[in-house]
């Protein structure tokens, strides 16, 4: 039975059309409707690390257009923290659970045109081929290709037939399995189980040791649950590439980067749009991968991509055939709505507008990521391939650095006027930071440095005191600089896994968010920070409203 949430407290007659599903009722509280010209759009269901506002943004996105073309619009959403459930949104919202048995209930009672699912997240996306088995019709791409992109050996060979290249992947369940496969690819590799949201338990190993561990501490290893493993590519550009296509053709797309390298998650990433650092003939590519790829799944509606890109050779680590959580974030930049024009294409219309090419703006965007590692004790403030963030700003600005400042203010950064404590890790990343940290040297800053990181800067005529490892005793120490607030910004990059790196860095880390001292700990995205405020000032970032722009 249907039933009615009382918006009202029973203080006057309510006619809102908030509802829920129960066993327990004898009759419906609001007339059923069986008028055919109504479509159901699956929210994104609870706000959690990896599903959070962006898809929020989507379905309001999806259920507005529906509505403009004159269907009833409804939402299925359990969630009263997002726009999609308030209750001016929709036609009707069935404020109920995204499951298989409750979604065809309402589907019955309801008798939609169509169910879309590509725009709450993965949530709606797994139930695509359980609806369309029972006779519910998806809207937009067939749940057929959806089960191809998301079916890892069934993707894998359909990027094989296009001749698509990929990073080498297994799907094994023993440790033999594993090893025989280590040996072939070479370490790092990146090691996850073969269902995972948002990167949970997903973990990059360098060596036997650290392989053997995870392994021992993962979940069980066995057939039932298989592990993939991958080949990790090092020193490799992440690419993102939202588009929308129809009836299997690229309709538009945008591309962005990332700030740093491959190797930390999609949604901890520092993205930037339009690309700012990517070669002409890497996006031609791309777009010719995006191409094939939607010709094969006849793909219609919005679709993600995930690349790596290292000297124009592009590998394609996965397709989300659904919106991703950078559409908001495009569509924002570009002024133009994704999922509105996504929605057209679904219903078989064709939007009333195109968005511009993304080398048509003058204009940067760059997406930060917020954490909160402040308020969780004793957790290591690093990024790895396991999503941490529980929010993002996007801010917009007149260049890279325009924007960037913008970002990482936004996120709480500060920009330091005269010291800064560096542990710059391995050898690449010391060269990476080697040339900001020489400019701010020039300029006056005080550069603190551990024993390794001192060395190199002054061995490369870089002014840098050392200083000692928290268990030390040494003076200066680097516990002590943060304690006291004498340094003003800390980059702290791992360098390895031994127990004694770990140990520090990790002391230095925590200390640097218990203390609130603005903490980096990636050299490429520290090394575009110090450029920014080097050659910009607060003075010189510019003050627009989001309409000056697009």
């Amino acid at each position: 039975m249907v039933k009615q949430i009382d918006t009202l407290a029973a203080e006057y007659p309510s006619a809102t059309a908030y509802q829920y599903i129960t066993y327990h009722g004898t009759e419906n509280d609001l007339q059923e409707q069986r008028s055919g010209k109504s479509v159901i759009v699956l929210g994104s269901g609870a706000y959690r690390i990896g599903s959070s506002v962006e898809f929020d943004w989507c379905t309001v996105s999806a259920v507005s257009q529906i509505r403009k073309h004159g269907y009833r619009s409804i939402m299925i959403n359990y969630n009263p923290e997002t726009v999609s459930t308030d209750y001016d949104m929709c036609d009707s919202l069935y404020f109920d659970e995204l499951t298989f048995e409750r979604v065809l209930d309402i589907v019955e009672m309801e008798n939609p045109i169509g169910v879309v699912v590509s725009v709450g997240g993965q949530i709606p996306n797994n139930l695509a081929m359980r609806l369309h088995l029972a006779g519910v019709k998806i809207l937009g791409t067939s749940p057929e290709s959806i089960d191809k992109a998301e079916d890892r050996k069934k993707f894998s060979g359909m990027l094989d037939r296009l001749s698509i290249d990929q990073p080498r992947w297994s799907e094994l369940s023993s440790f033999e399995e594993i090893e025989k496969f280590v040996a072939e690819v070479g370490y790092p590799v990146l090691i996850r189980p073969s269902y995972v949201l948002s990167g949970s338990a997903m973990n990059v190993v360098s060596n036997a040791g650290e392989l053997l561990g995870f392994l021992t501490l993962a979940a069980n290893v066995s057939k039932t649950h298989p592990v993939v493993v991958s080949e990790f590519i090092e020193g490799a550009k992440e690419i993102e590439y939202d588009a929308v296509a129809n009836n299997g053709e690229v309709m538009f797309d945008a591309i962005s980067e990332h700030v740093e390298f491959a190797g930390v998650h999609s949604g901890d990433a520092t993205l930037v749009f339009p690309p700012q650092k990517l070669y002409f003939e890497t996006i031609r590519r791309i777009r010719k991968i995006a191409r094939e790829i939607a010709r094969e799944l006849q793909i219609t509606g919005p679709f993600n991509m995930q690349l790596l890109a290292r000297n124009n050779d592009i590998k394609v680590i996965e397709c989300n055939l659904r919106a991703s959580r950078s559409f908001p974030f495009v569509s924002k930049v570009l002024g133009y709505d994704f999922i509105s024009g996504a929605m057209d294409y679904m219903l078989g219309r064709l939007p009333a507008s195109l968005p511009p090419s993304m080398f048509e703006i003058d204009h940067v965007g760059i997406k930060a990521s917020q954490f909160s590692f402040s308020r969780l004790s004793k957790a290591d403030p690093v990024l790895g391939v396991d999503m941490a963030s529980t929010g993002e700003v996007g801010c917009i600005g007149t260049d890279f650095d325009d924007a960037l400042l913008k970002a990482m203010m936004s996120i709480g950064y500060r920009i330091p006027q005269k010291t800064i404590l560096v542990s710059s890790g391995p050898l690449r990343s010391k060269i990476a930071l080697l040339a900001p940290l020489s400019q701010l040297a020039e300029s006056g800053y005080t550069i603190y440095a551990t024993k390794g990181t001192a060395k190199f800067l002054n061995d490369n005529g870089i002014e840098a005191m050392p200083v000692g490892w928290p268990d030390e005793q040494e003076q200066p120490n680097s516990l002590d600089l943060i304690k006291q607030r004498t340094v003003e910004l800390v980059i702290n990059i791992p360098k390895n896994l031994s127990s004694e790196e770990l140990d520090n860095d990790y002391t230095i880390r925590r200390a640097a968010i218990d203390y609130n001292v603005p903490l980096i700990t990636n050299a490429r995205l520290g090394a575009a920070f110090l450029y920014a405020f080097h050659r910009k000032s607060i003075d010189d970032l510019g003050i627009n409203s989001w309409s000056e722009f697009v």
